[in-house]
């Protein structure tokens, strides 16, 4: 199936390249592009797309602010798309903000071509971006800013040990491979710890697990 994609970004020549090099790609279909939070908001409305690619900075309503309203459709619909948000390095205080707001997650503007495709793919299929690194990275370096949280053990309840392990280990970046490895068990069996780690808290994917484990105090960043 053709995955449709809304590119949102005030940039001219940002959006024109990111619409391009995912038009290129098989199985990709831009089906619009916005000026800025507003225009993304409405267009994405109006279109469907599957993802919404979304600078995180753009003039009036921004990225977070339209990733927030796109998250809680009209009750006259269901429809919530993918957001994927675009970032760079030096924008880190509003990773937070954003996977609050609803993102899957986070592309860098000087992705490669091959990255933005997989990114786009991943995000449609329901699954977290990237590589955790990443995302940690990103987060590990907002959390580090903020002040330390208190462990929230009613919350953190719920697991199970072996979940409380998996959670910890997928905060800190690791992949499932990586985990399977550490913990001497099968990569699905760790995929079946995640989902349930997902299903018991309340979280959409992989991501928000991540601002979970910081949030609670689970994982602390490193210093």
């Amino acid at each position: 199936m053709t995955i449709t994609v809304l590119v949102a970004d005030d940039q001219a020549m940002v959006r024109a390249g990111f619409a391009a090099v995912l038009d290129a790609q098989d199985g990709i279909e831009v089906v619009g592009q916005a000026v800025d939070g507003t225009e993304a908001v409405r267009l994405a409305r109006e279109l469907r797309p599957d993802v919404v690619v979304m600078d995180v900075r753009m003039p009036g309503m921004n990225g977070i602010e339209a990733t927030a309203a796109l998250q809680t459709p009209p009750r006259s619909s269901d429809y919530v798309p993918k957001v994927l948000m675009l970032t760079t390095f030096d924008i880190d205080e509003y990773v937070h903000a954003a996977l609050r707001a609803g993102a899957s997650g986070f592309l860098l503007k000087d992705a490669l071509p091959d990255e933005v495709a997989r990114a786009v793919r991943v995000v449609a299929e329901g699954d977290a971006l990237l590589a955790p690194s990443v995302t940690r990275r990103l987060i590990e370096d907002v959390a580090r800013r903020a002040p330390a949280p208190v462990v929230d053990e009613h919350l953190l309840a719920q697991l199970t040990a072996r979940e409380r392990e998996v959670l910890e280990l997928v905060a800190r970046g690791r992949s499932n491979q990586e985990i399977a490895a550490e913990l001497f068990i099968a990569e699905q069996t760790v995929k079946t710890h995640v989902s349930k780690i997902l299903q018991k808290l309340g979280l959409r994917d992989r991501v928000h697990a991540v601002v979970f484990a910081y949030d609670t105090g689970l994982v602390r960043p490193a210093r």
